[in-house]
């Protein structure tokens, strides 16, 4: 029976990006050993695209009120790039320390969030 998934995201400074995740996105974690940390994330939806060649693959974390949240980031000292709307969706960028983007998103269709994993 699959209980969870797990999501990797390479980094050039994995110890910058994880003290992003745990000091100014806030989520929980627990150590693995030697502080390598693994987070608790909020409940998660996967969605395949169709592609020319496979990966690499992306993580957007999803808002109810991405003004909100945009206002919130940025009284941290994130910056977030400009907000695109899209058919499915308003979507921005946060830049992580160690180079990398994450993409933040409210959508505007039905999620799967509520449904479950079964």
């Amino acid at each position: 029976m699959i209980t969870g998934a797990h999501v990797i995201v390479y980094s050039k400074d994995a110890e910058a990006d994880r003290a992003f995740f745990r000091d100014v996105l806030g989520f929980r974690s627990v150590d693995a050993g030697h502080g390598w940390l693994i987070f608790a994330l909020p409940p998660t939806e996967a969605a395949f695209h169709s592609a020319n060649e496979n990966g690499p693959h992306e993580l957007y974390f999803m808002s109810q009120n991405l003004s909100a949240e945009i206002a919130a980031l940025t009284r941290k000292g994130v910056a977030c790039s400009e907000v695109q709307e899209e058919r499915w969706g308003s979507i921005t960028e946060i830049r992580l320390p160690g180079g990398g983007k994450i993409g933040l998103y409210q959508p505007k269709h039905a999620t799967a969030l509520d449904l479950g994993s079964r």
